[in-house]
Parts: C-alpha cells; structure tokens; sequence
C-alpha cells in the first residue's frame, strides 16, 4: 500500500509541477508534510537542501529521498518512477506524433516557426545573465561594470567558439580566476 501511495504522490507532482523545481516545492510539502505526514517540516526543509545539492531535477530528487526514507530503496525507485512518469508519456507521445507526421507541411511549418522563438528564448536567458554579470543588477553606466566578468566572459567566449575548449574547463578555469582576482584585489585594497 505504501508503495502505491509514494507512485500516486509523485505521479501528481509530476504532473502538475509546470515551471520547474521550484514550482513543485509546494506540490511536495503539501504531498509528504500535509497531506501523509512522511516527513515533518524541519526534515521538509532539509529534503530542499539535498535535493538542490545533488545534480538533477529537484522534484526527482526529492522522490528519490522520501522513497528511500519511507520504504527502502524499493519505495525510491517507486516514487522516483512516479515522478518521472508524466513526462515520459508526454514526451514519448509527442514522438510518437512526429514521426508519424513528421512530413506533413503544417507541421513543418509549425516547427519552423517555433525556431526563431527559441532561439530568442536562448538568447533572451544569455543577455540577462550577461547583463547581470556585468552590471550585477545595477543601472547600466561605465561606472557599474564589473570589469573582471566583463573579461571573464570575453574570455570564456573566445575559448569556447574560437578555440572550441571544453566547457566544463572554461567553467572552471572562469572560477578560479575570479577567485584569485577576488584574492588580489581584497589583498590590495
């Protein structure tokens, strides 16, 4: 009975959790705090630690570790599975419908059209990280910029599309950078 209790939980929060992670944080404390008492809310607030420290969605997560904590790991692969569901039947059905349809004209032009709109999202998410690197959330002025990520960035640009680095080493070496300017400077002044 548990193991269906933890696959029907998280199959609603996989569900209804549109908008990421975060947006299923209320899903899953009414699910585990409220609703079946799993977990209390200190141990709800250390469940959102974990789940944003380990790599993965924080929904999957947080399935992994109320499953585990309620039933072993039978009961983490059940409310994981629970979880993750949603999307493989959506996504599986929408490959289903492409490639069944994949030739038709309407379709196509759909697609071609949803192109330029990603990559404005792309785009869009790029600008403002970068505007918030610069700027750091201040008014754009010269006086504003952060100079060091303003040159990290070129940096990291012309070694990711002119010398085709590998990114995690960019990303890495961008860290370790700032971190010794970061040194430098507080050394200085």
């Amino acid at each position: 009975m548990i193991y269906l209790q933890l696959f029907w939980s998280f199959l609603q929060i996989g569900l209804f959790s549109v908008g990421g992670g975060y947006a299923a944080m209320p899903l899953i404390q009414a699910q585990t705090v409220q609703l079946h008492g799993w977990l209390t809310m200190n141990e709800f607030t250390d469940l959102v630690t974990i789940a944003e420290m380990t790599p993965g969605p924080i929904a999957v997560n947080s399935a992994t570790f109320v499953g585990i904590r309620i039933a072993g790991l039978p009961g983490a692969l059940v409310a994981t599975l629970g979880c993750i569901f949603p999307s493989l039947f959506i996504v599986s059905l929408l490959a289903f419908i492409y490639y069944r349809y994949k030739n038709l004209s309407i379709l196509q032009s759909v697609l071609a059209s949803l192109r330029p709109a990603v990559v404005a999202l792309i785009a869009s998410a790029g600008l403002s990280i970068l505007l918030q690197v610069v700027f750091g959330g201040a008014e754009m002025a010269i006086v504003n910029v952060n100079w060091v990520g303003l040159v990290l960035f070129a940096a990291a640009f012309a070694a990711l599309r002119g010398l085709k680095w590998n990114p995690i080493l960019v990303m890495v070496l961008c860290g370790v950078g700032n971190l010794l300017v970061g040194l430098v400077l507080q050394t200085i002044g």
